[in-house]
């Protein structure tokens, strides 16, 4: 069974941890309508994707 020889630091373990935070999403604006998507999706307020209308959206 795998034993630790040496006690981990605070700081060592710290470290080894400043990775694992989460990151914010990005986005970006619609060339088409200017509504917030996401890089590389459709956009879910007027169904465009690289500039070519992909799903019709049902206006409410």
């Amino acid at each position: 069974m795998a034993v630790p020889k040496s006690k981990i630091s605070k700081s060592r373990r710290n470290m080894r941890r400043a990775h694992d935070a989460l990151k914010a999403s990005t986005y970006g604006e619609c060339p088409n309508c200017g509504e917030l998507k996401r890089p590389h999706h459709v956009c879910a307020a007027c169904g465009y994707y690289d500039d070519k209308e992909v799903v019709e959206v049902a206006n409410a």
